[in-house]
C-alpha cells in the first residue's frame, strides 16, 4: 500500500493533493512541514475526505512527555503515528500504554498504530558511526532497534527498504514495516541515501511504501501515481 506523503506547507496544497489522489491511495502522511504550519486542524480536515492520516512527527523525549503527545495525536485522528525507537524501552512501552488508553476511552473500534523509527533513510554508515557513535553496523543497529520495538509492543517500524529482509528475519511476518527512501526509476534520489524502487521494497516484504516528491512535486501528481502504480507487479 502506498502512503503519500504530503510535505507541503499550504493546506490549500494539501487539501487538493488528497481529493486528487485519494482514489488511487487511501492513506496521507503528514509531517512536521504541514502540521507545523497549519497546525493540528489539518488532521480532521484530510480525514473529512475519507482517507487515513500517518501522524509523522516522530516523538522523542522522556516517557512521561511522549505518553502525553501520543494520547494528543490520537484524540487529534491519527490512524498511525511513530516515535524514535532511540528513546528507550520506557518511552516505547509509554506510547503504545497511552495509545491504547486513549482509544479506550474514545471507543475507537481500532487503536491507532504506533510505529518505530529506527535509522533515518538519510543517514549512512559514516554518519552513524562518525558522528553519531554507534559502533554497529546500521543493518545491526536497524535490526536491534526494531527488535526492541517489538518487545516494547509496537505495531512495526519505519526502516529503509534495504533493511526489510532484516527486519522481517528477526522480528517475523506479522511486524508491520512502513518503508521511506522509495523512488521510481525516474525519479531524483533528492536527499535520501538507502533508497529502492517500488518494486523492489515490495518484493522484499515492505507493507506500506511512503513516497512523497515524486509525486506531489510532478507537474501531474494524478499521472506520476499512476506511473508509480504501473511498475509495480
Amino acid at each position: 500500500m502506498i502512503i503519500i506523503a504530503l510535505d507541503v506547507d499550504s493546506r490549500e496544497k494539501a487539501l487538493e493533493l488528497v481529493e486528487d489522489l485519494k482514489g488511487k491511495v487511501s492513506y496521507f502522511k503528514i509531517g512536521m512541514q504541514l502540521f507545523n504550519s497549519q497546525g493540528p486542524e489539518i488532521i480532521s480536515l484530510i480525514k473529512e475526505k475519507g482517507v487515513k492520516v500517518f501522524l509523522d512527527l516522530k516523538f522523542h523525549d522522556i516517557p512521561n512527555t511522549v505518553a502525553a503527545a501520543s494520547a494528543v495525536a490520537v484524540r487529534q485522528g491519527a490512524d498511525m503515528f511513530n516515535v524514535h525507537a532511540s528513546g528507550g524501552e520506557a518511552m516505547l512501552k509509554g506510547a503504545v500504554e497511552s495509545a491504547k488508553e486513549t482509544a479506550g476511552k474514545l471507543n475507537l473500534k481500532e487503536v491507532p498504530q504506533v510505529l518505530g523509527v529506527t535509522v533515518l533513510t538519510s543517514m549512512s554508515q559514516e554518519v552513524l558511526t562518525r558522528e553519531l557513535g554507534v559502533n554497529k553496523s546500521l543493518d545491526q543497529q536497524v535490526s536491534d532497534l526494531a527488535v526492541l520495538c517489538r518487545k516494547a509492543g509496537l505495531r512495526g517500524v519505519v526502516a529503509s527498504p534495504r533493511e526489510v529482509s532484516i527486519i522481517r528475519k528477526s522480528c517475523g511476518p506479522d511486524f508491520l514495516i512502513v518503508t521511506p527512501g522509495v523512488r521510481p526509476s525516474w525519479a531524483s534520489r533528492d536527499d535520501q541515501e538507502r533508497v529502492h524502487t517500488p518494486a523492489q521494497a515490495l518484493a522484499l516484504g515492505s507493507d506500506y511504501l511512503v513516497i512523497g516528491r515524486p509525486v506531489t512535486a510532478a507537474p501531474d501528481p494524478r499521472e506520476a501515481l499512476n506511473n508509480i502504480l504501473s511498475e509495480i507487479p
